[in-house]
C-alpha cells in the first residue's frame, strides 16, 4: 500500500500552480478497497520519510518544498548522477548504454511532438538508467530518495522555455560521451544538464515562491 501511495503522489504535478495537495482519506480507502487502519500505517510511512504531512483535524496534504529546497535537490542530484555518468562510462555494459541511446531517440519524437506529458515521464528514466548504469547501487538509492520531488519539478519544468528540445540535445551529447568511454566528459555533461535545470528554477520560479511566502 505504501508503495501504491507513493507511486500516486509520482503521478501527480505536486509544482503545478494550482495543484490540490490534499488527500482524502476515506476516498482513498475506498479506491484501494481497505480498511482505515492499514492506510493510517502507510501514511505515517509517507509522512515519515517526508512525502506527506497529517495535519490534526485538517487531513492529509503531500509535502512541497520551498525554493530554496528545491534548488539544493537539484544540486544534489547533479553531484549524484554526474559521479554515476563518470563510473558508467567505465563500467557499464555495451548493451546498457545502446539502450540508453535507443530510449533516448524514441522519445525524442514526443518532445518534437509536443506530447510532453510522455517525454517527461521517458526524461525522467533517461537520467535513472545512468545511475542505474554506474554500478553503484548506493547512488540510485540516494537519488531515490529525492524521485518524488524531482520528478515534479522536472514536470513542470519541461513544460517552459522549449525546454524538451534542448533536454533532447543534451541527451544525444551525454550518450555520444558514454559511448567514447570518456569519464570526464560524461560528468561534466551530466553536471551541466542538471545545472541549466536549476539555474531555470532560480531564475523563472519568481512567483512560486512568491506564493510560498504568501501561504506561510
Amino acid at each position: 500500500m505504501y508503495e501504491r501511495l507513493r507511486t500516486a503522489i509520482i503521478g501527480m504535478n505536486i509544482y503545478e500552480d494550482m495543484a490540490d495537495l490534499r488527500l482524502d482519506e476515506r476516498s482513498m480507502a475506498e479506491q484501494l478497497g481497505v480498511s482505515r487502519t492499514p492506510l493510517r500505517e502507510a501514511l505515517t510511512r509517507l509522512e515519515n520519510d517526508g512525502f506527506i504531512e497529517i495535519r490534526p483535524r485538517k487531513g492529509v496534504f503531500v509535502v512541497r518544498k520551498t525554493m530554496g529546497e528545491i534548488l539544493e535537490m537539484i544540486v544534489a542530484w547533479a553531484a549524484l548522477e554526474s559521479m554515476a555518468a563518470r563510473l558508467a562510462a567505465g563500467v557499464a555494459a555495451d548493451k546498457q548504454i545502446a539502450a540508453l541511446r535507443k530510449h533516448a531517440l524514441k522519445h525524442s519524437e514526443s518532445s518534437a511532438q509536443a506530447d510532453l506529458a510522455e517525454y517527461s515521464e521517458a526524461n525522467i528514466r533517461f537520467h535513472q538508467m545512468i545511475l542505474e548504469m554506474s554500478g553503484c547501487a548506493l547512488l540510485a538509492e540516494m537519488a531515490d530518495g529525492l524521485f518524488v520531488h524531482m520528478h515534479a519539478v522536472r514536470r513542470r519544468a519541461m513544460e517552459e522555455s522549449d525546454r524538451a528540445s534542448r533536454s533532447v540535445v543534451d541527451h544525444l551529447g551525454i550518450i555520444e560521451a558514454l559511448e567514447a568511454r570518456d569519464a570526464d566528459r560524461a560528468c561534466d555533461l551530466v553536471r551541466q544538464h542538471t545545472m541549466r535545470l536549476h539555474e531555470h528554477v532560480r531564475r523563472t520560479w519568481t512567483r512560486f515562491e512568491l506564493r510560498l511566502n504568501a501561504a506561510s
